[in-house]
């Protein structure tokens, strides 16, 4: 559903560009984002794979995304987030077990119309392009900092057993589970200007 929304914005053409040349795409449908001064957020997620010269996806690898705040906030929000993954160092954080946003890799606003305060990269060379619909009101709202965590216990139930991101990652996305939500991610690379 969240990508659904993504898709319907009129700047998602853009979106589109960026997954059409991307390493992968992390999707968290809701991050919970509270605070009065002190704030936190987290969500559940998971991320997928793509070989950019094939056009396969494979996976996917659940992970949470999780992080404190201190200063001028308050609120409570509910954030649907895509994390546009464009590089191989983007990759290889996800491939950790955790990897922290904007300091081990740099995060930036993507060029849609959506509002984050991770910052805007005119010159498209992030590891990590955020996308954002909220839900809710917040004021403050920030990836920075943000930590990404594997989320064992979902690959397992996934996958049926232990599994490492890495090898989740190289498995094919077939099963029909996720099928839905590769169908989405295609109808956005198809977008024209």
């Amino acid at each position: 559903s969240i990508l659904r929304e993504v898709a319907s914005d009129e700047d998602s053409w853009r979106m589109g560009k960026l997954l059409s040349d991307a390493r992968g795409v992390a999707i968290f449908p809701s991050v919970i984002k509270v605070g009065l001064v002190l704030g936190g957020q987290h969500g559940d997620g998971f991320m997928l794979l793509r070989d950019p010269s094939s056009g396969r996806w494979s996976g996917p690898n659940f992970v949470s995304i999780s992080g404190a705040s201190f200063g001028l906030q308050i609120g409570v929000q509910s954030i649907g987030l895509v994390l546009v993954i464009t590089n191989d160092e983007g990759v290889k954080g996800f491939m950790a077990d955790q990897v922290k946003l904007s300091g081990d890799l740099s995060v930036a606003a993507g060029p849609v119309g959506r509002h984050t305060e991770a910052g805007t990269d005119t010159r498209f060379k992030a590891s990590i392009y955020s996308y954002t619909i909220a839900k809710g009101l917040f004021a403050g709202m920030s990836l920075e900092g943000a930590v990404v965590r594997v989320d064992r216990n979902a690959n397992a139930a996934y996958w049926g057993g232990p599994v490492t991101a890495p090898k989740a990652l190289k498995r094919p996305a077939s099963d029909s589970r996720i099928l839905p939500v590769l169908r989405e991610l295609e109808n956005i690379m198809t977008k024209t200007q």
